[in-house]
């Protein structure tokens, strides 16, 4: 393989050549059986393109739009864990990158860098992710700290109230360094003899009694805008539409939750008909190329989010491998579009793809 990544699976083995062994299985790892972890890029595969011709694609704008805030590509930085794992300086580095290639990082609750670290960075529009705590007081001050140091809105990550099985993580033993956000709150040390130490604490911490009424409390503590992160069905979007969220997040947790769930491209278009444009869809899990952000585009998705990836681009080459994802990303979804006949992201639409569905019902 050349020194110099193609393709973003080329910075996956760089990562796992770069990594210790815990740390790569970690980030890479799924829930259980990791079915759904390999169904998320495999349902990708199964979309094919209806390609117009004879269109002008002399010039391509690839920019769209996120609650008002202009971003160079529908290509978002999704919330994942513990940066520095992967490099020294970690979500500092990541955040860098997405002020350079001039879209928008979701900052992970569980950062190996603080709040007030990653805002000082470099000046960029930033959403904040949160888990909410046994201890309510926890979300409370971390909401207030971001609102202080910037962010513009809050991703609420509700697919959580107990932590997935990740056999790996089990297995390695895994251990959750102290949280920096969470100095002062909450101490990360937890003891645990038969496994994950990152799920003993997750036991510990996380609230399973969260529901949605709980959204009413969390927009009496914050103006800033809430996205919902982790739907996957009709009645769960149209729930959150309901309680007045400012957009939905079709997630399944990067098939690190529960397994067999849906991938999140097979999830897409229910949510997207559910919700009638009345709230913006982002989606994350299994995008890898260019062509996948151009198919969630065409079933309903205003953006996707990409995690794994840019993890392994800050792994591989730090805060220039991140940003090589992004513009990987960014030159084939430009390539995507010139050869299916779309100028801009607004003439991406349902007609461009068929999906496997469709293809079995056209043969009946």
């Amino acid at each position: 393989m050349a020194a110099e990544p193609v393709n973003l699976n080329e910075f996956q083995e760089l990562a796992r050549l770069a990594l210790p062994k815990m740390y790569y299985d970690f980030y890479a790892g799924g829930a259980e059986d990791e079915h759904t972890l390999k169904e998320n890029v495999e349902a990708f595969h199964r979309i094919t393109f209806r390609p117009r011709i004879l269109v002008d694609v002399s010039r391509i704008d690839l920019s769209t739009t996120i609650l008002d805030y202009k971003i160079s590509a529908p290509i978002i930085i999704a919330p994942t864990a513990l940066h520095k794992l992967a490099n020294p300086e970690g979500e500092v580095a990541t955040a860098r990158a997405a002020a350079s290639c001039n879209t928008i990082m979701v900052l992970s609750f569980t950062s190996s860098c603080s709040i007030e670290e990653v805002a000082a960075s470099c000046n960029a529009v930033r959403f904040y992710q949160l888990y909410v705590f046994k201890k309510r007081d926890i979300a409370a001050t971390l909401v207030q700290r971001a609102e202080r140091n910037g962010f513009k809105a809050l991703v609420l990550t509700a697919d959580t109230p107990r932590l997935g099985r990740r056999e790996a993580d089990i297995k390695n033993k895994m251990i959750t360094p102290q949280l920096k956000n969470l100095e002062g709150l909450l101490s990360t040390k937890v003891s645990s003899d038969t496994g994950s130490n990152l799920e003993a604490y997750a036991k510990e911490t996380m609230d399973a009694s969260l529901s949605w009424k709980d959204l009413e409390w969390l927009r009496s503590i914050t103006k800033l805008p809430i996205l919902i992160k982790g739907i996957l069905t009709r009645e769960d979007a149209i729930k959150a539409v309901e309680v007045g969220v400012a957009g939905i997040i079709v997630s399944n947790h990067g098939a690190r939750q529960l397994d067999y769930s849906p991938a999140t491209i097979s999830a897409l278009e229910e949510v997207v008909h559910a919700v009638k444009g009345r709230v913006p869809i982002l989606m994350d899990g299994g995008v890898r190329r260019g062509t996948d952000v151009f198919k969630a585009l065409a079933l309903g998705a205003q953006a996707v989010l990409i995690g794994r990836p840019v993890v392994y681009g800050l792994a591989a080459k730090g805060e220039y491998g991140v940003r090589r994802v992004i513009e990987m990303l960014k030159d084939e979804f430009e390539l995507t579009m010139a050869l299916t006949g779309c100028p801009s992201v607004k003439h991406i639409t349902r007609n461009h793809v068929r999906t496997e569905h469709e293809r079995i019902h056209s043969m009946l």
